[in-house]
């Protein structure tokens, strides 16, 4: 078996991103296979990359040791990137990539608490060090945010009554576990849930315990002013809600109606958007790619350039 998990859509991420010499950014560093791969096809690149994940860190920095001082590896969530990059010059970026969700690593880890078929504590944080665990927030949270977090998140239905049910069974002390949860969601759902349901509540809980979609937007937001005229960015979505957020990113905003009770006044022309799109439809992995790596079959890839003007 291979040290390393294979980086998903690797031939698309270079194809759009290996660009010319400068300073590239990974935000979702992970393994480091996309970085490694980026900085043995650009000679003149240099790697800004970053994690909230300590044992990731620690692998990429193994695994990337060979490229010296031409990667810089930092601890940090997305919104904690412009103070990263503040202090380290603050050089424009020439690419980079945004490999969103859980990795492999991460779900094989029964201590992370991110799988519903390993018993573990439930846990769910991308950060063990900071915030309180799963298991500890469902006691606490009132249902109404939870269904929402159910519903937005992972497209689960029944969100209402299910998030009733977690909230008894964690303040009770019956919701400790991975399996214990599975097994809620197994009652839920007339004693056998189907995994995709399964999976669908897992996600959920894991977008809402680390605040996985506002440090996307965060990060969109703040992308614009850090790239180069002419820098790519690239993206791997998992989950609609990501894919929803990038797509709303990097469209240029519509123009607004003039006041209806001022027929005359004219429209307030939209800014432009700072990005030129270069994948008009998402790529996807081929069949070859998802049998060889099932966990890539959801994976969306999408790139845009930051315009000159």
């Amino acid at each position: 078996m291979s040290a390393h998990h294979d980086p998903v859509l690797l031939d698309a991420v270079l194809r759009h991103l290996a660009g010319g010499p400068g300073l590239y950014l990974d935000a979702t560093l992970g393994d480091g296979g996309h970085a490694a791969a980026l900085l043995a096809a650009v000679p003149g690149a240099r790697l800004l990359g970053c994690d909230r994940d300590p044992v990731a860190l620690e692998r990429a920095t193994a695994r990337l040791a060979a490229f010296g001082d031409r990667v810089t590896i930092s601890a940090a969530t997305f919104r904690e990137l412009p103070a990263v990059h503040a202090a380290r010059g603050a050089e424009p970026f020439t690419g980079a990539l945004l490999d969103l969700g859980v990795s492999s690593r991460q779900l094989d880890d029964p201590a992370r608490g991110m799988s519903f078929m390993r018993q573990g504590p439930l846990d769910l944080r991308m950060d063990p060090a900071h915030g309180r665990p799963a298991h500890q927030r469902l006691a606490e949270t009132g249902e109404a945010e939870l269904a929402r977090a159910l519903d937005e998140y992972g497209d689960v239905r029944g969100a209402g009554k299910l998030a009733r049910s977690m909230v008894a069974e964690s303040q009770a002390g019956r919701l400790a576990t991975t399996l214990e949860l599975a097994a809620l969601v197994h009652r839920a759902n007339r004693g056998h849930a189907h995994p995709r349901v399964l999976a669908q509540v897992f996600q959920a809980l894991r977008i809402w315990i680390n605040e996985e979609l506002e440090d996307l937007e965060a990060v969109l937001a703040w992308l614009p002013s850090v790239m180069c005229a002419g820098g790519v960015v690239v993206t791997l979505a998992y989950h609609s809600g990501e894919d929803r957020r990038i797509k709303q990113a990097i469209q240029a905003p519509r123009p607004s109606a003039p006041p209806r009770r001022l027929p005359w006044a004219p429209a307030t022309p939209a800014p432009e958007s700072p990005w030129t799109v270069l994948t008009r439809k998402v790529v996807k992995p081929s069949v070859e790619e998802v049998e060889r790596n099932p966990r890539a079959r959801s994976a969306r890839l999408r790139a845009f350039r930051r315009n000159t003007a």
